[in-house]
């Protein structure tokens, strides 16, 4: 599955809130971070532009996917 070109950062979070149980710590600077404990702790750092890049997109997709041991398409789907 193509990676989004056009999706903002501040999308990306919401969409991992609301489908990936995590939930917005705070914001410093640019960077929003996110917090999981499901299935243990992780956080990530996303960076709140108005279009993320798609190195650092499919780089936070990988993380994202690994931690919740389901496929990047998976997240993609639920994002786009």
């Amino acid at each position: 599955m193509k990676t989004p070109r056009d999706l903002s950062g501040r999308e990306f979070a919401e969409a991992l809130c609301r489908h990936w149980a995590y939930r917005e710590v705070h914001q410093t600077g640019s960077h929003i971070i996110l917090q999981t404990e499901v299935p243990s702790h992780q956080r990530l750092p996303i960076p709140s532009h108005k279009s993320l890049r798609v190195g650092t997109l499919n780089a936070i997709l990988k993380l994202v996917a690994n931690h919740k041991g389901v496929s990047r398409e998976d997240i993609v789907r639920t994002i786009s």
